[in-house]
């Protein structure tokens, strides 16, 4: 069984290009600088998972051939991270399990986060449903491991300026994104990683995420084999420089890589 994770967007909330900007990266005709908001795709001992659903969920589901994965998991309530939950409803009519009906999705959340999507979705939560309307079956996650078909997943804790974000950590893999901050006491969790994805937007100090030279020093720190860089803004390079001017073992990520772990 092969271990994987694929880039369904790197992008920065308003994704590369921006609308209306003319800079280089906007400009580049590399499909390495065409970025979908921030989101990716693992496949874990057999599990099919999907972190964040931005507002380019169903493109990356269209693009990557996904016809329904076991499981979302929300790294945070911003709406470039949850956006495209309506599109979950394609996932309530596809045959799974035994159900031939429509049937709930799960989705794996802390309850800030549940609380934010019965607002921004309040039409999914109320008692008389509306037909076609999308069903969350609503998972409670804290930073404590949870199991999904009986397969571990460790949640570690970051901190997106003043917001808690949740990242993941799934076997020799670790995916943060949406932070400028990991506590101390979270370190631990990050012993051992061997593939890390990390957040940045540009060099120099950002209030909310990881400069460029901060997720540097933080992917040293770590020490994993190789680390790919997510959340990418057009503040950077474009792809082929920023790759030629990073460390050995760090390089940024783009839309459709899939690497195995």
């Amino acid at each position: 069984m092969t271990n994987s994770i694929t880039f369904l967007g790197t992008g920065t909330s308003q994704g590369v290009p921006v609308i209306g900007c003319d800079c280089p990266v906007c400009r580049s005709t590399d499909p390495h600088d065409q970025r979908l908001r921030t989101a990716a795709l693992v496949r874990y001992e057999g599990l099919e998972l999907v972190i964040d659903t931005g507002p380019d969920f169903r493109q990356q589901m269209l693009r990557e051939g996904i016809v329904c994965p076991d499981a979302i998991l929300l790294t945070h309530q911003h709406k470039d991270h949850t956006a495209g939950l309506d599109d979950v409803r394609a996932f309530n009519y596809t045959p799974r399990d035994g159900y031939r009906e429509a049937h709930p999705f799960p989705i794996y959340c802390e309850k800030r986060v549940q609380e934010s999507l019965r607002q921004e979705f309040s039409y999914a939560f109320t008692e008389e449903r509306y037909p076609g309307i999308p069903i969350f079956d609503l998972h409670t996650i804290t930073e404590s491991p949870f199991a999904i078909r009986g397969v571990e997943i460790v949640p570690i804790r970051v901190m997106h300026y003043r917001l808690p974000v949740l990242g993941f950590r799934f076997g020799k893999l670790a995916y943060i994104t949406d932070a400028n901050c990991i506590p101390e006491e979270e370190m631990s969790k990050l012993e051992g990683v061997e593939l890390l994805v990390l957040n940045t937007v540009r060099r120099g100090h950002h209030i909310s995420h990881f400069s460029l030279e901060e997720a540097v020093a933080m992917a040293q720190r770590i020490g994993a084999r190789e680390t790919r860089l997510t959340h990418l803004s057009h503040q950077l390079p474009p792809h082929a420089e920023l790759s030629a001017e990073l460390p050995a073992g760090i390089q940024p990520a783009y839309d459709g890589l899939t690497l195995t772990f």
